[in-house]
């Protein structure tokens, strides 16, 4: 029994990841936005793209306008 046919390069590497937010398993290359530099399987964040997208959407702090004109309804107009 020779190494090579024992261990595959797919054994090593991480090809798919589960989602850490909605449980879904996905590829690792294709469905997860990468951290930081290198190409193993830790530079990969553990929330898919789909995820990450909705998160960012449903954080963002939304401007309103209705704030500016209380502020300049209470400014006094000399």
């Amino acid at each position: 029994m020779d190494f090579d046919e024992e261990f595959e390069l797919e054994h090593l590497i991480f090809k798919q990841r589960k989602c850490k937010s909605c449980g879904v398993i996905k590829d690792l290359v294709d469905g997860y936005y990468k951290t930081r530099k290198g190409g193993g399987p830790s530079a990969y964040s553990y929330e898919c793209k789909e995820c990450t997208k909705i998160r960012v959407i449903n954080t963002r702090k939304i401007k309103k306008s209705k704030d500016i004109c209380k502020y300049l309804d209470s400014y006094p107009d000399w």
